[in-house]
């Protein structure tokens, strides 16, 4: 299985320096791996999981730190990483939701089936 640092865009010069991406040390894309999406490197996280706990759950930067034992610095990368990739990962996460969605609908959980009979 290969493993590859998430794709950069190309460094851009202003000027006499050059601005180039920092997230390839954090970020890498496994195929096989949590479905090759991009995650933080040595790690099982996502960019799409610390994207929910800092965007939707509203944990800080230091709170998902220390809950993951993660560095701020993969926070950053994760997060600098995601708004470079934003429309790609947030499309990703949506068609994910709705495979989820069809599966509950295809499939519905027998518990909440007899639990509703109770009622």
């Amino acid at each position: 299985m290969q493993t590859q640092t998430a794709s950069l865009p190309e460094a851009k010069s202003k000027g006499k320096r050059r601005v180039v991406p920092t997230y390839d040390r954090h970020i890498v894309i496994t195929p096989g791996t949590r479905g090759g999406k991009p995650r933080i490197v040595g790690r099982r996280i996502t960019v799409a999981d610390i994207v929910t706990w800092y965007l939707y759950q509203n944990l800080s930067v230091n709170e998902i730190a220390q809950e993951y034992d993660l560095l701020p610095v993969q926070i950053h990368a994760a997060l600098t990483y995601y708004y470079d990739h934003q429309a790609e990962i947030d499309q990703r996460e949506a068609a994910d939701l709705a495979a989820v969605e069809a599966l509950r609908q295809q499939y519905p959980s027998k518990v909440q089936a007899k639990l509703r009979q109770r009622e």
